[in-house]
């Protein structure tokens, strides 16, 4: 524990494209925290050296930021291979976001390096890393409210973020067929017409999510994807977050254990 900072925790779950495994694999660093020099690894994935850093999917090394006096990170270490689901646990202030901000480009490290499917990250622009598949869901829901639940979603399919695209865009019954399943997978189908304005909390960060599925990341870095939802919505949430790690990447940030450990 830091006093200063909180602790982080960081709890590891292997998730094979087959499905969720049986025993759940877990590391708890107990003080490791986004100021801690202490390393989240395991066993079961060595860390990933020298040249491509080709044993791991996204390999953080000695990553630190400073805010004018404050080290909000401090110089942070560790390895995620490609099929986990990866929870950073820690009480606000502690530096979790801002980590994610590190990692996709929004902010740029003081030292440190990050690697990303065996390419140096570090200095590329965020829109850079979005585009080379790195997708994020911040801690307030962004949507566009004017918007309905379906137009949302259309509106994130990938190759459709240009003025072009927008006034000129037709879909294809796939592509209405892929926004329809994932409406119904996050309980939003009899709502597809309704405004996002209208939608309840929980119900905007489950769309946010869904227009993150469906811009196809592989890595999903999702920012306290249960923050102000009731108790029905954390559980559906967590069941959601789960079922996205059979087919990708997540590092999730969260400082309710009770929905972590659902995870």
């Amino acid at each position: 524990f830091h006093p200063a900072s909180g602790l982080v925790v960081a709890v590891r779950i292997l998730a094979p494209v087959a499905g969720l495994v049986d025993n759940l694999h877990r590391n708890l660093a107990a003080g490791r925290s986004v100021r801690g020099r202490r390393s989240v690894e395991s066993p079961a994935w060595p860390r990933a050296e020298g040249r491509g850093h080709a044993m791991s999917f996204l390999t953080v090394q000695n990553l630190s930021k400073s805010f004018g006096g404050n080290r909000a990170v401090d110089d942070v270490s560790f390895t995620l291979a490609k099929g986990e689901l990866l929870a950073l646990i820690g009480p606000n202030g502690a530096g979790k976001t801002t980590f994610c901000d590190l990692v996709s480009g929004k902010t740029t490290p003081s030292t440190g390096s990050v690697y990303y499917d065996g390419r140096n990250i570090t200095q590329l622009q965020e829109s850079d890393i979005a585009l080379m598949g790195i997708g994020r869901k911040f801690q307030t829901p962004t949507v566009f409210d004017s918007l309905t639940t379906y137009e949302n979603l259309l509106l994130a399919l990938p190759g459709n973020q240009n003025w072009q695209s927008n006034l000129f865009w037709n879909e294809t019954e796939g592509e209405k067929q892929k926004i329809e399943e994932i409406l119904e997978k996050v309980n939003l189908a009899e709502l597809r017409d309704q405004p996002a304005k209208s939608l309840s909390h929980g119900q905007r960060q489950w769309l946010a999510i869904s227009a993150l599925i469906i811009s196809k990341p592989k890595l999903l870095l999702v920012d306290e994807p249960a923050a102000g939802l009731t108790d029905i919505e954390t559980e559906q949430t967590a069941d959601l977050l789960l079922e996205l790690a059979q087919d990708h990447t997540l590092v999730v940030i969260e400082h309710d254990m009770d929905f972590v450990r659902r995870l």
